[in-house]
């Protein structure tokens, strides 16, 4: 079983990870890549998740105020050799749970209809696809999803 480690950009995991994300994509985006990896960028990200097998990062994921009440979901990734193993909902339901823990209400992500399996994850983690948001808007290769985050009771006032 993984560990899950709560850290920042500056995480050498992290950024390790980030980078071999960004060189997949730069295959999957072809000429929308450079689009794209403008709005990716990682040096004022204060919330990241990073799963260690063995003392090895082998995924990761962050989160970054997009709104008053909304996180956006980003840089969602693990290695190759890694997938199939539950760690990308690992990652992700650790993020969820830190949203909770900061009074978010709601996530909001964008993904490529490029990658399948990252729809069908988020699909089946509860996401629900809505319109393209932001700088995403009119981009047809984009698919993004939101999930509204259920309180805890502890949250909740009765």
């Amino acid at each position: 079983m993984p560990t899950l480690n709560r850290t920042n950009s500056e995480d050498p995991g992290f950024r390790s990870l980030v980078s071999q994300l960004d060189a997949y994509l730069r295959i999957v985006d072809g000429d929308e890549h450079s689009f794209f990896a403008q709005y990716n960028k990682i040096d004022t990200i204060k919330s990241a998740v990073v799963a260690y097998q063995d003392g090895i990062p082998v995924g990761c994921g962050a989160v970054k105020e997009y709104a008053e009440d909304t996180m956006e979901v980003k840089r969602m990734f693990v290695l190759p050799g890694q997938r199939g193993k539950g760690i990308a909902s690992l990652v992700l339901s650790e993020l969820e749970n830190w949203c909770r823990e900061l009074g978010y209400q709601r996530c909001i992500l964008e993904t490529s209809i490029r990658l399948p399996e990252a729809i069908l994850l988020y699909e089946r983690r509860g996401y629900s696809r809505i319109p393209n948001y932001g700088q995403y808007e009119k981009v047809e290769s984009s698919v993004c999803f939101e999930k509204m985050l259920m309180m805890g009771a502890e949250n909740c006032e009765l």
